[in-house]
């Protein structure tokens, strides 16, 4: 499980959301799998300038940014779906066959119902594993793209929240949940929302 000296809860909590950038800790194929070695967010697109939120895990493969509220706009825009929260930290530059992992205490047994906020550029898929046991398939995740937009790579920057994207039932106790970028890829992911239903 993840940890730092800002985020100090260790395993996160279901019921609740599943913040995607605080995956596990142990590296390449334990905690993550990322289709190249380098972090095409934190010290790259974000400049390594001793800030907590340009050199967030900075030495891990898993491609990591946070949210900008600029003018002009990033990822306030009007072209959003839904209005993200300011310098919240997102896993971005996905691609098929990636994937992040998630120890997490489950409060109580029951039936949860996930919902994804993301930007897709592409009609993309995701599936999400419990226990290395996958519990959903391939989930369709809907693009995101405007074609009213015209600043192009503003097209990874649509935010919007799938309601009700998936079910799967869980067991009281500690879990890993896994995350699996399935087809096409090109989307952020920022949380996952987990509502017990029954």
């Amino acid at each position: 499980m993840f940890s730092d000296s800002v985020y100090k809860s260790g395993a996160q909590t279901i019921p609740g959301k599943l913040e995607c950038e605080f995956y596990d800790f142990g590296g390449e194929d334990v905690a993550f799998h990322d289709s190249d070695t380098i972090n095409s967010g934190s010290g790259r697109l974000n400049p390594a300038d001793g800030s907590y939120l340009n050199e967030f895990r900075i030495n891990e493969a898993v491609d990591i940014s946070y949210t900008k509220f600029r003018n002009p706009a990033i990822d306030n825009s009007q072209y959003n779906f839904v209005e993200p929260k300011k310098d919240q930290f997102y896993v971005g530059w996905t691609a098929p066959g990636e994937w992040t992992k998630y120890t997490v205490k489950v409060e109580e047994t029951g039936t949860y119902e996930l919902g994804l906020m993301y930007t897709s550029n592409q009609n993309g898929s995701i599936s999400i594993s419990v226990n290395d046991e996958d519990k959903t398939g391939p989930l369709q995740v809907t693009a995101t793209y405007v074609a009213a937009d015209t600043i192009p790579w503003r097209q990874w920057h649509h935010w919007n929240y799938a309601d009700k994207l998936a079910r799967i039932d869980l067991e009281k106790g500690l879990q890993t949940i896994t995350i699996h970028t399935v087809e096409l890829g090109q989307m952020n992911y920022d949380y996952i929302n987990f509502k017990l239903i029954k």
